[in-house]
């Protein structure tokens, strides 16, 4: 069904993008539309940063946010979209249009999608810099390479010179990094979904199920709360599997006394959770497996209480990382002195992934992890994950046969308020006690 209006927030975020980077134009393009194979496409979403910006959900579009040099210190917003088609509007669905892009998403001017190099041009008038990411598609660079020649040479005989061309991705990067208060809205609803349905996993798995069952059970308990999609693939892995970091295969059969890994998370207007979570497929936990459990389960609560306005990332690896190896080095899985081991990168064996990255519209979301050469320090409106691990590989001959197969990653989405943190996705049981009372 198509959107009768859309928010006042998109109209916001280009106002405040071109305050930040005055005389500039911005040029998006849509999300292409992926083949699968003959007749069939990958389901549609469109790229972030055009989402972010306008609103505008369809393929085959171009945005372009420029300023307006009718009301200084205001934007434009100009779309190019698909013509009205009522053929293949009968198989694929209504289309906006050009009239129906200017009345219902504000658009200042609509022209349809093949007048896109024709109109570049006069949109580009006064600009000082023209924001465009080069080298993302051949096919679109072809077009707007196409576009600014005939804008390069009309400036020739002016006497001017070319703007300079930027990659949008710092700009727009440093906007989404700070969620405001109807973007966090947006991450809390996707998390508390995300946590029901691991909390849902905890009570429904069984013995002999298969992971792709979990998976679609899942993915059932995200659309039927209201999410349109998932954040990434589902990540179902028992065993040994979950000693894999990315393990997407999902079609090996449950065993009763191994350990189930689910990293997963439901996708909500645009915004993605982001959630791991590790329970036994029998009762309750073998007295190896606890061990592993509570030693990340430590590290992450470690973790946790760094995090408030003013730390850094790095620190918050860090604290997770030294309860880790000092876990490892009581159990006699690692030998020497803590800060030696970290320094060397000898736990990297047992725990080779980072703490956090960056949580929004995209699963790993966009925002310069360092300004000026340093790490920067986190502020609030940032989101991000927390998610230590530990990983013992079957043919590791180094660790006790009662470790080997054991995966453990205990991830959450946390918000960083003004006086500390919010954790988004508390809603989705960690306490050993509470799992096992759950699996019981």
């Amino acid at each position: 069904m198509l959107k009768k209006e859309v928010p006042g927030f998109f109209k916001a975020r280009r106002e405040a993008l071109l305050r930040a980077h005055p005389g500039a134009a911005f040029i998006l393009p849509a999300a292409p539309e992926v083949i699968r194979n003959p007749d069939v496409h990958y389901p549609y979403r469109q790229e972030s940063g055009f989402y972010y910006l306008s609103g505008f959900e369809e393929p085959q579009s171009w945005l372009v946010v420029a300023p307006n040099k009718n009301s200084p210190g205001t934007s434009r917003m100009i779309l190019f979209v698909r013509h009205n088609d009522p053929e293949k509007e009968i198989w694929e669905g209504a289309r906006y249009g050009t009239e129906g892009a200017a009345r219902v998403f504000g658009a200042d001017a609509t022209y349809l999608f093949d007048d896109f190099s024709n109109k570049l041009p006069e949109l580009l008038q006064d600009c000082e810099r023209i924001f465009y990411r080069f080298g993302h598609s051949a096919e679109n660079d072809r077009v707007v390479f196409g576009a600014l020649e005939p804008f390069r040479r009309g400036l020739d005989r002016a006497g001017k010179i070319m703007p300079a061309l930027q990659d949008p991705s710092e700009a727009l990067g440093e906007m989404r990094l700070f969620k405001s208060a109807e973007e966090a809205a947006l991450l809390r609803r996707a998390c508390e979904i995300s946590a029901l349905a691991h909390k849902t996993a905890m009570k429904e798995v069984r013995p002999g199920m298969n992971e792709y069952e979990i998976e679609a059970l899942i993915d059932y308990s995200f659309r039927r709360q209201g999410c349109g999609r998932v954040g990434y693939s589902s990540i179902v892995a028992g065993g040994k599997n979950a000693t894999c970091l990315h393990y997407h295969s999902n079609n090996e059969r449950l065993r009763d006394g191994d350990l189930l890994l689910i990293d997963a998370g439901g996708e909500y207007d645009y915004y993605t959770a982001d959630i791991s979570r590790t329970f036994p497929i029998g009762r309750g936990f073998s007295d190896a497996q606890a061990t592993v459990y509570d030693l990340v389960l430590r590290a992450q609560k470690e973790a946790l209480a760094v995090a408030k306005p003013g730390a850094l990332l790095p620190d918050i690896h860090h604290r997770a990382t030294e309860v880790l190896v000092d876990g490892l080095l009581s159990l006699g899985l690692l030998k020497g002195k803590t800060e030696e081991i970290i320094r060397t990168g000898e736990h990297r064996r047992f725990y080779p992934h980072g703490t956090s990255h960056w949580l929004g519209m995209d699963v790993h979301d966009v925002g310069l992890y360092r300004k000026n050469s340093e790490p920067r320090p986190l502020e609030p409106g940032m989101c991000f994950t927390i998610e230590p691990g530990l990983y013992f590989q079957s043919n590791d001959r180094d660790v006790p046969e009662k470790f080997r197969n054991i995966g453990v990653r205990i991830e959450d989405d946390i918000l960083i308020t003004a006086n500390g943190c919010e954790n988004l996705t508390i809603g989705a049981p960690k306490e050993r006690a509470e799992i096992e009372a759950l699996r019981s």
